[in-house]
């Protein structure tokens, strides 16, 4: 199964990419854990990477799409990978077609986990973290039985300043605006599908799988 995931901040694709990790035994690659990667190892490529991310700047599609190209060779990736976070513009999903048909590789199917930007916002301003253990909690759907007391381990519970309504809707803005494009691009390659992430995590992961084996 070679898997590209899509869906905006907050649509579960963490939750989704584990279970078909657990599925498929395929690896799970996101543009972040292949930077740290190449960077940890040290490769040319890595390098430039790590001076781009010191300095603050966006590492340039060059490098980016050098970093992807050496991770798919990888022989962890020859009967499939889970790919989250890349491409995400026309011009890197070019890149990637190229990369893909050098090394002999179709998509299987670009799983788009779609939820509405409103319960995305709600699912946001609601979440609570635990400052002591990390646990994660929801106002609504998942929520302490104390108020404001980790049920774990009884520490503080807060909400993180980016889990704000304005933020989020900043991001989802600009994730629609950035994302259009790549949809058009691969519904119009035959191999797009969206999944509806708004409900239980079950049942989305059985939609994902039928899309794959449909």
């Amino acid at each position: 199964m070679y898997i590209l995931l899509m869906g905006p901040p907050g649509a579960g694709k963490g939750t989704q990419a584990a279970n078909l990790v657990n599925k498929f035994v395929i690896p799970h690659i996101s543009t972040g854990d292949m930077f740290r990667a190449a960077v940890k190892e040290g490769t040319e490529l890595g390098k430039q990477a790590k001076a781009c991310m010191d300095a603050g700047k966006l590492v340039p599609d060059e490098i980016t799409i050098g970093i992807v190209r050496q991770r798919l060779a990888k022989p962890d990736c020859a009967k499939g990978f889970i790919l989250d976070g890349f491409p995400r513009t026309v011009e890197q999903a070019d890149a990637l077609d190229k990369i893909l048909a050098e090394l002999q590789i179709k998509l299987t199917r670009v799983v788009d986990i779609s939820v509405p930007s409103a319960l995305l916002i709600e699912r946001a301003v609601g979440r609570r973290i635990c400052k002591q253990c990390g646990a994660t909690y929801h106002v609504r759907f998942n929520p302490t039985q104390k108020d404001g007391i980790c049920d774990v381990c009884g520490g503080e519970t807060y909400q993180r300043a980016d889990d704000s309504e304005a933020t989020m809707k900043n991001r989802l803005s600009v994730y629609e605006a950035q994302t259009k494009p790549l949809i058009d691009y691969y519904q119009n390659a035959g191999v797009y599908t969206a999944v509806d992430g708004s409900q239980a995590i079950d049942k989305v992961f059985n939609d994902v799988i039928n899309c794959l084996q449909g």
